[in-house]
């Protein structure tokens, strides 16, 4: 388990701050949010399972998701010949929680992709259980948030109020380090890659802090994954999403699939060497200018 000293960002931490920690230990003591973790697991893991039912339609998704940010922005796609079409790992850089969903509704319904999603985020809520629980397409992730992580610090150095706090959330929140719920989310990915379904990850693992910016190094399990199953990487990069403002425009710049030897156990040097070449990708689209002669604006589809 990681040392909580080494792991803190410098988060202030205001009443607010206090106060959403102990919501989300509470949500990690909520026994319904542990059963729709488990059950969530469970489910897309079956290997076997030729559709996940506990799915919106793909169509219908980009459908409404294109309402809604059809009217807040200006969307436009760049290199939309990219777009994949066929199973795979779609990994772009990561600024805003919009990303996702700006993704989603620019790329075709099918392949139908999956996302990984703060668990205690989702579920905390009755009526977060339900939507997410009926609509599907999400993989629950269990781990520390940054603001967890530096109470705890805190609480080792001078801040002797915050102690209860710090040994609740040791004693009840996953840490992200577990080797159990490592294999589960890998068993979740590698059914829904193996179902001819697609994962969106973003391998920097934290929200970006400048445009056109990497922050490195990148997460291993994005070239894992496909490594293991034998898919392609579609890079893409994103513009505009760091300070969103009405009718800002945001920008999907596409590039090739990155085609990787598959390896059920691939060695640290072919790792090393796919998270490489990924990063490089990256970083040739952000050194892209966020325009282009005649760009492909994202268009409402009909359902």
């Amino acid at each position: 388990m990681a040392n909580p000293e080494t792991l803190a960002a410098p988060v202030p931490l205001t009443p607010e701050v206090i106060h959403r920690v102990e919501a989300g230990v509470a949500a990690a003591r909520n026994p319904e949010v542990r059963r729709y973790v488990d059950t969530t697991l469970a489910r897309l893991g079956q290997e076997e399972l030729a559709v996940d039912a506990k799915r919106i339609s793909g169509r219908w998704r980009r459908w409404i998701l294109r309402s809604l940010l059809y009217l807040a922005f200006d969307i436009r796609i760049e290199q939309p010949e990219y777009m994949p079409t066929q199973s795979g790992v779609l990994v772009a850089n990561h600024l805003s929680h919009l990303d996702p969903f700006l993704l989603l509704a620019a790329a075709p319904p099918d392949p139908y992709y999956y996302s990984l999603g703060d668990a205690r985020t989702l579920f905390d809520q009755a009526w977060k259980r339900w939507i997410v629980g009926n609509a599907g397409g999400v993989i629950p992730l269990e781990r520390w948030w940054k603001e967890e992580v530096a109470v705890m610090a805190a609480a080792t150095q001078d801040r002797d109020d915050l102690a209860h706090l710090a040994k609740a959330i040791k004693a009840h929140v996953p840490s992200g380090n577990s080797i159990q719920q490592m294999r589960q989310i890998d068993q979740a990915v590698q059914g829904i890659l193996q179902r001819g379904d697609g994962i969106l990850l973003f391998p920097e693992g934290r929200l970006g802090e400048q445009e056109g910016k990497l922050h490195l190094p990148l997460k291993r399990g994005t070239v894992l994954y496909a490594l293991r199953s034998g898919v392609p990487i579609t890079p893409v990069a994103i513009f505009g999403t760091r300070h969103l403002k009405f009718r800002q425009t945001l920008t999907l710049w596409f590039g090739p699939a990155l085609h990787l030897p598959q390896e059920n156990r691939p060695k640290r040097a072919t790792i090393d060497a796919a998270i490489a070449q990924l990063e490089a990708a990256l970083l040739d689209l952000l050194a892209e200018p966020p325009s282009t002669p005649q760009p492909q604006h994202l268009r409402h589809p009909s359902p």
